[in-house]
């Protein structure tokens, strides 16, 4: 059968289902934007990135959107007439709607749509943080707005996939019928424990199973993904333990949310320098982004990893240090409790109990080896649930086929 992936960013969420249905004899091209320079053994076409609409107000995300379907559109077209090129499926990723206009161009063809997360006005990630809440009705038409085109592309797709219940859950219960929960899958062959890993610091210092580490990583150091919290725990835990290491892993750029106040240059800036004062600079390494292998290592060598987020998409990262054995402190919102039993696989924290985060890194720290159960089952509960050569991959592999199959 012949098959489109269609990602802005491609491989995106595909890295592994692309190829393995490559590799199983479909014919697999994908469809990305021209700035895109990932590398991917998938044969790839590119579509023209437009300029963003000077719109303004309400429309502004679904102009953007809409221009970015018809430039997509149009690629397509192209494509059947240039390549000859018909999919009998497109799997593709509605977030920045690409997937608009796929019926004017092959009314025949399947759509899997990738349900990622549907914005609501209230009860998920719109102002779940009190410090950072807007107007109410202003937030509502804000959500109401971005959201315009993935209902769009939802109604329109033939069936979708998400990776987590609740990720599945934040869209309307018709919406819900289409939507199969299936992970993207963690190689847990790759990233598994291993006592003789080390993290070099940006100083050349080494980090070492054993010694007292605390980790926090993010693509972007911001608080929806509870950066801030961290932050204002760490004077009393850096306090109470002398030997303690935090290693920070992110970008300082925004990737949600609004811009930091008071002409800070970065969420990372404004929030350390709120604890300045109180804390011993000397022990806190902020390495910015760190390739795959040292993000790997960091998992290894941690004692206490923390993950916060509002109730939005779960990063990958938080099951992988799950994999790699390590402690998660998690924040207690749904997309992490759906993963993590407290006191059974990890521990949760109220996402705003800076104490609460203080006292258990602290007893994290203290004895290790009280923890090493939940490090246990943290690796038990990915191999067994989200383990991508075993469990995932199959799963998507059988959906897409029961797809191709009518």
């Amino acid at each position: 059968m012949r098959i489109l992936f269609l990602h802005q960013n491609f491989p995106g969420q595909f890295p592994h289902l692309a190829p393995a249905l490559a590799a199983r004899g479909h014919q697999v091209i994908a469809l990305t934007a021209e700035d895109n320079s990932r590398r991917t053994p998938i044969r790839t076409f590119r579509y023209r990135t437009p300029r963003r609409p000077e719109v303004g107000g309400p429309g502004q995300t679904y102009s953007e959107m809409a221009e970015r379907g018809a430039s997509v559109a149009r690629a397509c077209a192209q494509l059947a007439r240039r390549e000859g090129f018909t999919p009998d499926l497109v799997i593709g990723h509605p977030g920045w709607g690409e997937t608009l206009y796929l019926r004017s161009v092959w009314p025949g063809a399947r759509i899997l749509a990738y349900a990622e997360f549907l914005y609501r006005a209230t009860g998920l990630d719109t102002n779940f943080d009190p410090e950072f809440a807007r107007d109410p009705l202003v937030s509502a038409i804000s959500v109401a707005a971005r959201s315009a085109h993935l209902v769009q592309s939802m109604l329109d797709a033939d069936a979708a996939i998400a990776p987590t219940a609740f990720q599945a859950g934040t869209f309307p219960h018709a919406l819900q019928t289409k939507i199969r929960v299936i992970h993207d899958g963690i190689d847990t062959d790759r990233i598994r424990p291993d006592p003789q890993a080390g993290f070099a610091l940006p100083d050349g210092r080494i980090l070492r199973h054993g010694d007292e580490v605390i980790s926090f990583v993010n693509r972007n150091l911001e608080p929806y993904r509870g950066y801030h919290c961290f932050m204002r725990a760490l004077p009393d835990v850096l306090a109470a333990r002398p030997d303690a290491q935090v290693v920070i892993v992110g970008g300082t750029g925004q990737s949600y949310g609004t811009a930091p106040p008071d002409g800070s240059s970065s969420w990372c800036e404004h929030f350390l320098a709120e604890v300045s004062g109180r804390i011993d600079r000397a022990r806190l390494h902020f390495t910015g982004p760190v390739p795959y292998p040292q993000f790997l290592a960091l998992m290894q060598v941690t004692r206490v990893h923390c993950y916060l987020t509002y109730p939005f998409v779960l990063s990958w990262s938080m099951l992988e240090a799950m994999a790699a054995g390590a402690l998660v402190l998690g924040s207690d919102t749904p997309p992490v409790a759906e993963v993590i039993r407290h006191g059974e696989n990890g521990r949760l924290v109220g996402f705003f109990d800076i104490e609460g985060w203080s006292r258990e890194m602290i007893r994290a720290l203290e004895d290790p080896g009280r923890d090493a159960g939940l490090r246990r089952a943290a690796r038990e509960t990915v191999v067994g649930k989200y383990d991508l050569r075993r469990i995932c991959l199959p799963a998507q592999i059988a959906h897409v086929e029961s797809l191709l199959a009518g």
